[in-house]
């Protein structure tokens, strides 16, 4: 089990990756189009982002963002004791709380838990099994969660299989009264705020972040793989994949070149860099 954590700096916000698992998949699992070839034909994606058996290195993590004097938690990733289908996330036993804590951020400490979206791997975190009762594991944050995405999984239960990553990882802190339904653009501080990237699904959010004249965004699923930023490839659960589509080519032509800190939710490890010209197209350069 991995116990990477890193930590960047913004201005005044610092941002703290904590790992809770990495798992190596073929590209074509989540981008359908996206075959060996095309990954062979970009050098840089070697050797943070593609194994040696030329697979998707797939990071879930969480990033803790501090800023004036309060601690978001950005995505809670798996979580143990959960049925899932697949076999990368059933059942999982891994130590992350211990590890969060150990970063220096005890659930008990966390102030703010926003999901950039409610699919399995960015809210199993939200509750831990207690007694055979899923209760919050941040009992003390108020929970984000954009009010589109909360009404569209509420209203489509059984979607893409998401109706037990609802019951057992959202509505259980809906019950306990700690979630919030706000905006597509609600601002957490003066520095941070939720940016509106739908596609992927229909509430889907990035995280920016502005302080002291420096600037980052962190991805949620917009973009699962830096690949994406050369070739605008489809995710295959994309809810929309047209929007998302769309979405990704404006993300990619906002943010290139501009300085922004691009933190990938999914990105392996460097897992932060930036969108350059690279002749007629763009890189992801760490």
């Amino acid at each position: 089990m991995t116990t990477d954590v890193q930590q960047w700096q913004i201005g005044d916000v610092r941002v703290t990756k904590v790992v809770e698992t990495v798992v190596a998949w073929r590209f074509s699992i989540l981008l359908p189009d996206c075959t060996p070839e095309l990954v062979d034909s970009v050098p840089w994606m070697r050797p943070h982002f593609v194994d040696d058996d030329g697979k998707m290195l797939l990071s879930i993590h969480t990033l803790v963002v501090e800023s004036q004097g309060r601690r978001i938690l950005v995505d809670t990733c798996i979580g143990n004791d959960k049925a899932r289908p697949s076999r990368s996330f059933n059942m999982l036993q891994t130590d992350f709380l211990t590890r969060l804590g150990a970063a220096g951020f005890p659930p008990e400490t966390i102030d703010v838990v926003t999901c950039t979206h409610l699919h399995v791997d960015h809210v199993g975190w939200n509750t831990r099994l207690d007694d055979g009762v899923w209760v919050p594991t941040f009992p003390n944050a108020r929970h984000l969660f954009n009010r589109a995405e909360y009404e569209y999984w509420h209203a489509n239960p059984d979607e893409e299989m998401n109706g037990t990553v609802i019951a057992d990882s959202v509505e259980p802190v809906v019950d306990a009264g700690l979630v919030d339904l706000v905006d597509e653009d609600h601002r957490i501080t003066d520095e941070v705020w939720l940016e509106p990237t739908p596609g992927h699904t229909p509430g889907h959010v990035c995280v920016r972040i502005s302080s002291a004249g420096q600037d980052a965004i962190i991805t949620g699923d917009m973009i699962h793989s830096p690949i994406q930023v050369r070739y605008n490839l489809s995710c295959g659960v994309d809810t929309d994949r047209d929007l998302g589509d769309r979405t990704r080519a404006a993300f990619v032509e906002r943010y290139g070149d501009s300085g922004t800190l691009v933190i990938g939710t999914h990105f392996a490890t460097p897992t932060a860099g930036h969108i350059v010209r690279d002749g007629a197209n763009w890189k992801f350069e760490v």
